[in-house]
């Protein structure tokens, strides 16, 4: 299967956001006409007005990106706005998308769709075999149920929609507030401020033992092109680097490339979340892609970005 994107009309849904605007810098490469819209311009969790947006428009691909984002706190603070807003705006792209003929859709996830103690490495076959890690069930049920939704209208409509799973990213337009971002750039923030405040020690949650795996989101917006132009199925696809790292590692990375040189506490009073989440990269792999970007350069690249000012500081996890 093949298909190329030169010439088409390709909207990215989500392209103020960090997976969104990778997307959209990796397009321009193509040769294609890239389509993106303001929340001015269309509110996704209405119906009338994406239908109508996406009538004039005319994509004829879609990447959807578009999703309320957050960390654990904000998950566990607002489990009604992190489901009813996921669900409202995925089923809006997906249904218009199929209503005005639209060639092909990628829906991007995420690793938290699994169950919490998946065997590791976690295969696309392990959804909906075991409970979900409660801290952020609520926007995993949002995720599943847009991959249930592309497997609906490909069965149903023989619509081309395909899903893809990134594992945790970081990189430039992260939001790196700490209230309410995840893991990197929460650390990076952190020694960071501690090395400007001259701090003699940073405090990270948990005993540090959790395992996680990360990609850089330039990788991942690359991986996600070439699914769209080599994949047809309806099976989702993970997106990672196939490698993980311990957040205690994680840290002691993360303040090497900041310049820290202080004390690393725990905070034991806090959750450590599932013990570890690496996804199985075979099915990625398979079709050809691997990651270019090492962790160490990844997080260096990530610091520039956020000394630069090119972030977002979202309010309890609001839609990218």
């Amino acid at each position: 299967m093949s298909y190329d994107l030169k010439g088409k009309r390709v909207y990215v849904a989500g392209h103020r956001g960090m997976v969104g605007s990778a997307i959209v810098r990796r397009l321009a490469s193509e040769g294609c006409e890239i389509l993106t819209a303001t929340r001015a311009e269309v509110d996704l969790t209405r119906q009338t007005e994406v239908e109508a947006w996406m009538g004039k428009n005319r994509p004829d691909a879609v990447f959807l990106a578009a999703a309320k984002v957050g960390g654990i706190l904000a998950n566990d603070t607002y489990p009604a706005d992190f489901l009813y807003d996921n669900l409202i705006l995925e089923a809006n792209i997906i249904h218009a998308a199929h209503k005005i003929g639209v060639e092909k859709l990628m829906f991007l996830g995420s690793s938290c769709i699994y169950p919490k103690f998946a065997d590791q490495p976690i295969a696309e076959e392990s959804l909906l075999t075991g409970l979900l890690e409660p801290t952020n069930e609520w926007y995993a049920i949002a995720k599943i149920a847009g991959i249930k939704l592309c497997q609906a209208y490909r069965r149903q409509h023989g619509r081309d929609f395909i899903s893809a799973m990134p594992t945790n990213l970081y990189g430039p337009g992260d939001n790196f507030d700490l209230q309410s971002s995840h893991v990197m750039p929460a650390l990076i923030r952190k020694a960071h401020e501690a090395k400007v405040n001259r701090l003699p020690e940073i405090t990270v949650w948990g005993t540090g033992k959790p395992r996680r795996e990360f990609l850089h989101v330039d990788d991942c917006a690359d991986a996600c092109v070439h699914l769209m132009k080599t994949y047809s199925a309806d099976v989702h696809v993970n997106v990672g680097s196939g490698e993980d790292i311990t957040i205690l590692e994680l840290t002691q990375l993360v303040a090497k490339v900041v310049g820290f040189s202080g004390g690393i506490v725990h905070d034991l009073a806090k959750p450590d979340g599932t013990p570890r989440k690496l996804m199985s990269a075979e099915k990625l792999r398979a079709l050809g892609w691997y990651p270019r970007i090492p962790l160490e350069a990844g997080i260096t690249n990530a610091y520039e970005a956020f000394l630069k000012g090119e972030y977002l500081e979202r309010r309890q996890g609001d839609a990218a």
